[in-house]
């Protein structure tokens, strides 16, 4: 996560001082950025994914599954194999990377080099994510995991949850009721990150979950695992002042939010327009996937009544001030900030003559002297507002030795605010001295539990990313009903109770645009269809960046009112199309696969990937998070008291390992025929 930079952080008393200056430069270094490669075009289609594992030990006589805090000595390991791997090979590309993340029971891992558009790399994804959490498995200890969990269920509880145990006592950078001072990457920058984050602040952060509440969940719930009493760190008072909310379950540190794992996806575009259209085309789709892959119900030894990860990490990175929040008048701080910078987007940014400007609808401040700044270099008005949106945050972690950067060769003091942006898409200039072009990056999906369910996600949002450029489809909806769909879309069970706001019309006026049935198997789609396409137009070879625009009409258009243009559906009808007048998420994507020159074989592969999510959609499948709820509720050990015991969890976690492992059948959450290619 971030800039792993080495030097000295400065405290927060310190590093605010700088915080202008960082601003000031970081503006500079985009704008040589801008003025250098804001006319870089053809660019081909390259993508990767992100995947967060957590490691786990299993204490089999004991029945206890912990986190192991090896990362140091597991990446160092990783490290010296892969290398060795490139070098018997004689090469780099094709080695994947293991990177450091906030949690020090965590690993990311990454492939070698970047898929391509070649249809072939469609198949490849899977057996590079295998391939990856083999590698990492073959050298932990014979009883750690790597696992594609999203939240672990016991992090912070009373007792032993970590191996070895530390005590959370000594917390002394997030000052933490639970999570010992060792949960943390030892590098200075997370350690700084958590304690700056609390110092800005003012006051430790504060999450409250709503507690799932069973036959036998005492009410009013008031949590008997917080040391209300404790009088260790000045914050200690908080939960009992009232921070940790009746019927909730409370947590009050980072580590609960960036603990947690993530699929992420980035891919490039063909230049900066074809990228800002991009990003806004995904901004309305961000929370639908949220929902699609709902994988963490469990939080400090308790059921949630919420199925999603994101108000926790929202939370966990919460700097905002009692003023910016908007609990006091402003007085020391500039601006009232409605969301945290771990949040949804805010704007839409694409010039592109679908963006109309009332879908930008809420309220969104930004610094204006950056926007007249980044105005008066030529750059327009929707994204000078985005990037001085962003920069009315402060930066949070500030190295000594870099404070003072040649600006036409760096981007660290533009990162440094950019990366601590974590928003459900992020647009990313090209690097300095680098042959990457304009990217966006995919980041609101959750991590599943397979390299299958894993690999199917990715290639969904990739595939609808080509249909969005390919048919020129038009996503737009007001930012403030995204919002409400976020919001929607982490409740329980969402899939199936819940309605998402979605646009009625996708097509640019005058399309004539028709989209075969979405289908559970290949053969009525088009798998045998002959290399020549739709209306004559020879069938693509790979998939591809740089299409041509939908042109606007020549004698204008009727503009409905925007509220009309979208309504309400069921995220099974945002899928799979509700009537003949909008075909659905699938049905676009396997409208875009009939444009491309596949063999029947590798057709019916990503068929089955797409029929994974179709089956999720339609309830046939269950979410991680209703599958991990049912094994919970259903243990025999559970009292249906809303707790997650030492035992549960231990059953739990094997039982997620043999489903990974394709020697547990789950048929409810995975097709009958998976089996895991170990």
């Amino acid at each position: 996560m971030g800039l792993l930079a080495l030097g000295t952080p400065l405290p927060w008393d310190e590093a605010k001082r700088y915080a202008e200056h960082v601003r000031t430069h970081g503006i500079t270094q985009f704008l040589h950025i801008w003025d250098r490669l804001k006319d870089r075009c053809g660019d081909e289609l390259m993508w990767g994914d992100e995947i967060e594992y957590m490691v786990i030990k299993f204490d089999n006589e004991g029945r206890n599954a912990k986190l192991s805090l090896r990362q140091t000595e597991i990446l160092e390991k990783l490290k010296t194999i892969t290398n060795d791997i490139a070098s018997d090979r004689g090469e780099t590309d094709s080695v994947p990377t293991f990177h450091p993340e906030y949690g020090r029971f965590m690993l990311e891992s990454t492939p070698g080099a970047p898929y391509t558009g070649a249809l072939a790399d469609l198949l490849s994804v899977e057996s590079d994510m295998r391939y990856r959490r083999n590698l990492a498995r073959k050298y932990l200890k014979p009883n750690e995991i790597p696992f594609t969990l999203t939240s672990f269920p016991r992090l912070g509880v009373p007792g032993v949850f970590t191996e070895p145990y530390c005590d959370p006592r000594d917390a002394v950078s997030s000052h933490s009721l639970f999570l010992p001072e060792e949960i943390t990457n030892p590098h200075a920058r997370f350690p700084t990150l958590t304690a700056n984050i609390r110092r800005r602040r003012g006051s430790k952060v504060a999450i409250n979950l709503p507690l799932f509440i069973d036959e036998n969940t005492p009410r009013p719930f008031i949590d008997p695992t917080i040391p209300w009493d404790r009088n260790l760190y000045a914050e200690d008072h908080e939960a009992r002042d009232g921070a940790a909310l009746p019927d909730h379950i409370y947590m009050d540190a980072m580590g609960f939010g960036m603990g947690c794992c993530c699929l992420q996806i980035t891919f490039q575009a063909c230049n900066v327009t074809e990228a800002r259209r991009l990003y806004d085309a995904l901004v309305p789709v961000a929370p639908l996937m949220l929902a699609l892959t709902a994988a963490s119900p469990l939080w400090r030894g308790y059921i949630a009544d919420v199925d999603c990860r994101w108000d926790v990490v929202s939370a966990s990175v919460d700097d905002r001030t009692d003023e910016e929040r908007g609990l006091k008048p402003l007085n020391e701080n500039r601006f009232r900030i409605p969301k945290s910078r771990y949040a949804s987007v805010s704007l839409y940014i694409s010039e592109h003559w679908f963006n109309r400007p009332e879908y930008n609808d809420i309220y969104a401040p930004h610094d204006e002297a950056i926007y007249e700044r980044l105005r008066g270099h030529d750059i327009d008005s929707l994204l000078s507002k985005h990037i001085s949106h962003l920069f009315i945050r402060d930066p949070l972690v500030v190295f000594s030795e870099t404070i003072d950067q040649d600006d036409t060769n760096s981007n660290d003091h533009f990162e440094n605010i950019q990366s601590t942006n974590w928003q459900t898409l992020r647009f990313k200039p090209p690097p300095v001295n680098s042959p990457i072009g304009w990217r966006v990056e995919f980041r609101s999906m959750e991590v599943q539990i397979t390299d299958f369910e894993n690999a199917a996600f990715a290639l969904f949002v990739v595939l609808l990313s080509r249909a969005i450029l390919n048919f020129n489809l038009n996503f737009y909806i007001p930012i403030s009903k995204v919002d409400e769909n976020m919001a929607r879309a982490q409740r329980r069970d969402a899939l199936h109770t819940q309605r998402f706001f979605f646009r009625k019309d996708v097509f640019p006026p005058g399309s004539t645009f028709t989209t075969p049935t979405p289908t559970a198997s290949a053969a009525s789609s088009g798998t045998s269809s002959p290399v020549e396409g739709a209306n004559g137009v020879p069938k693509e070879k790979k998939l591809r960046n740089c299409y041509p625009d939908a042109p606007k009409p020549e004698n204008g258009f009727r503009r409905a009112p925007v509220e009309e243009e979208y309504e309400e559906m069921t995220l099974e009808e945002i899928m799979n199309g509700k009537g003949d007048a909008f075909p659905g998420l699938l049905g676009l994507v396997v409208a875009y696969l009939d444009t491309l020159d596949f063999d029947e074989t590798t057709r019916l592969r990503i068929e089955g990937y797409l029929d994974l999510i179709r089956r999720r959609t339609n309830g046939s499948l269950k979410t991680a998070a209703t599958w991990i709820r049912e094994f919970v509720r259903s243990h025999p050990e559970y009292k249906f008291d809303s707790v997650v015991s030492q035992e549960i969890n231990y059953d739990l976690v094997v039982a997620l390992d043999e489903i990974e492992r394709g020697i547990r059948k789950a048929e409810d959450f995975l097709p009958a025929g998976y089996r895991s290619k170990s």
